[in-house]
């Protein structure tokens, strides 16, 4: 039986752990958080899974929620503001999708893995951990970018677009809204100012609405830095909702959070980075999830490439057999992972910069073309649908055309 070591407890690291699990590998999983600690500590993220990774997850048998979290069927969109009104606006349905907080989901899936006969270890991992973990293991991959362990994964300069945080992030999740009846994924965009989304989910009181800023620095929106309640945190969303995105001020003027750890505010560099590193004994490892392929969350895309990586990377272990794990497998199974994770990152680095004309025309033509609108709505679900004609004028002519 192959001994294989995931570092990190999160989409991609557990899903791959119990994935290998019933397959009949032996498989430890190291995280620095109890299930406990995960279930009754702040949120993690803004989480969206979409339906092509959602069936992976029903594969697995871990959509444990299907019946108790809100389904979105839908993306509003509305850019820019003048008279208290959109610019430009457009729905279009799309096949569903569902958020689950990762305080819920997380710790039942560590049970789910325990049950199957995983090995699950508690303990802060750093470099001389992963010596002894690589000396007693086939495999190590490394699903968690943070601390010690991440920086062991050098920056691709060729892959990474940006230097510098794009985005300030904050999020809340809230209750009392005004439109229960809502299954969209609302998405407003003020130009030089960012974006927010408000987006049905479940957390651990039940369902609710996720309300997610996206401030361009330096802009309106890049304001969290003296917020340390969700009482502050309420004050300035409502603040923000009626000055910049009023169309749904009236939706959340009731809206409270959902218990006191419902928030988070933060920034980072979205980067891709080499996936194989070298640990001082010469052992390496393979990093998956966001320890290599690292997005900002405009396009809510994070979950979803750590569920595709993980049906990947499970499909080249199995086909690898009794063979060694070596460096030249390990950039292969990237590679294969690359092939469609490169759409993700573009499409999600060109909507973090001023939108070029072709987009702005795409977007624009979206708000009388009912086609072209649900066909962008469900590129949230598979983003290589985008390409050629997101980034090549003369594509998105040809694709304008065959939806007129």
């Amino acid at each position: 039986m192959r001994t294989i070591t995931i570092i990190g407890a999160g989409q991609a690291g557990l899903q791959l752990g119990i994935s290998l699990k019933k397959q009949g590998y032996d498989v430890t999983i190291v995280t620095n958080r109890t299930g406990d600690e995960i279930k009754t500590g702040n949120i993690l993220s803004s989480q969206i899974v979409f339906d092509t990774a959602r069936q992976a997850e029903r594969n697995l048998g871990l959509n444990f929620w299907d019946n108790e979290c809100p389904s979105i069927d839908s993306v509003d969109l509305r850019l820019g503001l003048e008279n208290n009104a959109p610019l430009l606006a457009w729905s279009a349905s799309s096949k569903p999708a569902q958020s689950v907080d990762q305080r819920v989901k997380m710790p039942v899936w560590m049970n789910e893995f325990e049950h199957l006969g995983g090995t699950l270890v508690v303990a802060d991992v750093g470099v001389h951990e992963l010596e002894s973990y690589a000396a007693k293991s086939d495999l190590v991959l490394v699903a968690s970018g943070k601390g010690e362990i991440g920086q062991l994964f050098k920056r691709d300069a060729d892959k990474s677009t940006f230097d510098s945080p794009m985005r300030t992030l904050s999020a809340i999740y809230v209750e009392g809204g005004q439109a229960k009846d809502k299954k969209a994924l609302s998405y407003n965009a003020i130009p030089g100012v960012g974006e927010m989304f408000i987006i049905p989910a479940l957390t651990i009181s039940g369902p609710c609405e996720i309300i997610f800023f996206e401030g361009i620095p330096g802009g309106a929106f890049d304001c969290w830095g003296d917020v340390k309640t969700t009482d502050q945190h309420i004050k300035k969303t409502q603040s923000l909702i009626k000055e910049y995105i009023p169309w749904e001020s009236e939706r959340c003027k009731n809206i409270t959070a959902c218990d006191d750890k419902a928030f988070l505010i933060g920034r980072f560099t979205p980067i891709v980075r080499h996936p194989v590193a070298t640990l001082p004994s010469g052992a390496s490892i393979l990093g998956i999830g966001d320890a290599i392929c690292l997005h900002d969350p405009i396009t809510g895309q994070g979950s979803n490439n750590a569920i595709k990586a993980s049906n990947i990377y499970l499909a080249s272990i199995l086909d690898r057999g009794d063979k060694e794990f070596d460096p030249a497998w390990m950039q292969e199974t990237f590679n294969t992972f690359w092939d469609y994770a490169q759409w993700v990152v573009k499409w999600t680095d060109s909507m973090l910069i001023q939108p070029t004309e072709n987009i702005q025309n795409i977007m624009g033509t979206a708000a009388s073309n009912p086609v072209l609108a649900k066909r962008i709505a469900n590129a949230f679900n598979d983003p290589t649908d985008l390409f050629p004609w997101w980034e090549d004028a003369r594509e998105a002519e040809a694709v304008l055309r065959k939806t007129t």
